[in-house]
């Protein structure tokens, strides 16, 4: 009995389900279309992180050609304060303008905004940390947001 629950258990962990992430390498061929130029405005990392994603379709040769310009910010507002004033809660928002240019002079304006909100911590080091990683899955949710409106421009 033990041996057929560990053959089991070992061929259900050897076969794989299938799995393949939306935008891995492999799936850009898929895509139909190509990135020009990146300009790029704003906030520093959220641009670094949206350029990561968006550099894999550089090298795309599909007969779809864009050209983007990408504009983001990042906005931190204080949502909650207690008795004697000090933040409990804060709100981060990232939005990102993209203007894209296909090769026939189409322009299409893309706007994308995700925000999270959060609790104050006392450790300060631990809330700088936790806001940088907040602001990298932002901008990669942003990013992912992007290519599925750029694979439907017309």
């Amino acid at each position: 009995m033990l041996k057929k629950y560990t053959l089991l258990i070992f061929y259900l962990l050897v076969t794989s389900c299938g799995y393949e992430a939306i935008y891995s390498k492999k799936n850009i061929i898929n895509n139909n279309f190509s990135i020009v130029s990146l300009t790029f405005i704003g906030d520093r990392n959220v641009n670094l992180r949206v350029e990561e994603k968006l550099n894999n379709y550089r090298l795309n040769k599909q007969n779809k050609k864009i050209s983007l310009k990408v504009v983001s910010a990042i906005k931190k507002e204080i949502l909650v304060k207690n008795i004697s004033g000090d933040p409990t809660s804060f709100k981060t928002t990232i939005t990102v303008n993209v203007e894209a240019v296909t090769k026939n002079n189409i322009k299409s304006n893309i706007i994308l905004t995700e925000s999270f909100n959060y609790k104050n911590d006392s450790n300060k080091l631990n809330l700088k940390k936790y806001e940088r990683e907040i602001e990298k899955n932002l901008a990669e949710t942003i990013s992912d947001k992007l290519i599925f409106k750029l694979t439907n421009i017309k």
